[in-house]
């Protein structure tokens, strides 16, 4: 398969759930592909994984030193970027009366703050013809509780999907977004929640999946790759939602 042939790829958030699987799905469609990610040991791990065609770069997505170096850093290892997927990001629950400024902040800083920088150090890497894919959430569609902070961070990436492709229509760099809906990934790990919750979570949620099931993350990959490729090349500005009808039905 070669979907991605010859193709330099950059993933956020690539040592783990829905940039890792990214990750082996570009390279199995030969891509050579770059992972960030926020700790050298959980790098240099999921590169020996990955193999011969992986690179790793440090570097934490809410940290605006960190991505103004970003570029920088990738162009010590190649000289442009086919194909950037903005993955890195979690999720923090809290109802509204236990929200606090450092809850705000750290949603907003990796999420929002991260994308919209990410994709500005990037871009002068970028020419003609590349491809960008944002991470979005089926929690923008959905009031769900205690998701308040997360589903407003979401919500703006989202808005940056129309109005970064209205930007850079004039670059013929195409830019899109996958929206996942629940999926089997380490994700919670990250939220604060007790086991307890989780499975409070999941129980909730699950009856609301026609599909009647959490999603993959290799699942989640493979709408990626389609819109890395020149499979999506009349598409432009708008998002996949694979979420098992959550939204849709």
């Amino acid at each position: 398969m070669s979907k991605l042939k010859n193709k330099i790829a950059l993933i956020t958030g690539g040592t783990s759930g829905i940039g890792k699987a990214t990750a082996i799905d570009f390279i199995e469609q030969g891509a050579t592909v770059i992972i960030t990610g926020r700790h050298q040991n959980t790098i240099d791990e999921t590169v020996k994984e990955l193999g011969a065609n992986a690179r790793g770069i440090v570097a934490d997505s809410s940290n605006i030193e960190d991505l103004k170096q970003l570029a920088d850093k990738v162009k010590t290892l190649t000289g442009k970027v086919d194909v950037l997927f903005v993955n890195a990001g979690y999720g923090k629950f809290a109802p509204i009366e236990q929200i606090d400024e450092a809850h705000f902040d750290e949603q907003f800083n990796v999420l929002v703050k991260g994308t919209l920088f990410t994709v500005q150090s990037i871009l002068p890497l970028m020419h003609e013809g590349s491809s960008i894919i944002l991470n979005t959430s089926v929690i923008t569609e959905k009031g769900m509780q205690g998701a308040s902070v997360y589903s407003a961070a979401k919500s703006a990436v989202q808005s940056f999907v129309k109005t970064f492709a209205a930007e850079l229509s004039s670059r013929k760099i195409r830019l899109n977004a996958v929206s996942p809906g629940p999926i089997e990934t380490a994700f919670f790990d990250k939220t604060g929640m007790t086991a307890e919750q989780i499975n409070g979570f999941a129980g909730a949620v699950l009856p609301q999946i026609p599909m009647a099931r959490f999603g993959k993350s290799s699942e989640v990959a493979k709408a990626v790759t389609f819109l890395a490729s020149e499979d999506a090349s009349y598409m432009h500005g708008t998002e996949i939602f694979v979420d098992g009808g959550m939204v849709q039905i």
